[in-house]
C-alpha cells in the first residue's frame, strides 16, 4: 500500500469519526480539538517553576489526590501512573517527575461533569519523586510518590 494513500485513509477515518459524533450530537463543533501546546510548561526544570508556568503560585499537599503507581519500576522507559483526584471542582491533573530533564510529563484538562481522574506511562530515567498536580476550583494542590527505577528509560 503506498504511504500517501495510508496517510489519507488515517486522516479521513478520523474525520469521518468526528463528523458521525458531531452529527449523534455527541460533541459539538469546535469542542473536540485538542487543548493549546503550553510549550513554557513542558519545557520547566524544576516543580515550583512548572506550577509557575501551569499558572498557579504555589500548591498545597492534599490526601485528597491518589496517585497509583509501582513502587519499583523495572523500566522506566513504561512507567503505568493513575492519578485520581476527590478535590471538588477539578479543573486539570499535571504529572511531574522531579529528576527527568523536563519536570512535566502530562498536563490533562478535565471538563466539568467528568470523573478527575487519568492513566498513562510516563519514561523515568532514574529514581524520582513523582507529583500530581490538581487543580481544583482555582487552586492548585500535590501529592508525591517515590517511584524506584531498576533501568533507565530517558537514554538509560
Amino acid at each position: 500500500m503506498d504511504i500517501k494513500r495510508r496517510e489519507v485513509l488515517k486522516a479521513g477515518s478520523g474525520a469521518g469519526v468526528l463528523a458521525l459524533a458531531a452529527a449523534a450530537g455527541l460533541v459539538k463543533p469546535g469542542e473536540a480539538s485538542a487543548q493549546e501546546w503550553n510549550k513554557a510548561a513542558f519545557g520547566t526544570k524544576s516543580f515550583a517553576d512548572t506550577v509557575k508556568a501551569l499558572g498557579g503560585g504555589g500548591s498545597t499537599e492534599s490526601r485528597d489526590i491518589q496517585i497509583t503507581a509501582p513502587d519499583i519500576a523495572e523500566n522506566g522507559a513504561v512507567v503505568p501512573i493513575s492519578i485520581e483526584s476527590r478535590l471538588a471542582k477539578t479543573q486539570a491533573i499535571a504529572i511531574m517527575i522531579e529528576k527527568n530533564p523536563n519536570t512535566l510529563s502530562a498536563n490533562f484538562e478535565i471538563p466539568d461533569g467528568t470523573d478527575p481522574f487519568v492513566t498513562t506511562r510516563v519514561k523515568m530515567g532514574e529514581t524520582s519523586n513523582v507529583y500530581a498536580l490538581v487543580k481544583a476550583d482555582g487552586r492548585y494542590f500535590h501529592a508525591v510518590k517515590e517511584i524506584k527505577v531498576t533501568v533507565g528509560g530517558c537514554g538509560g
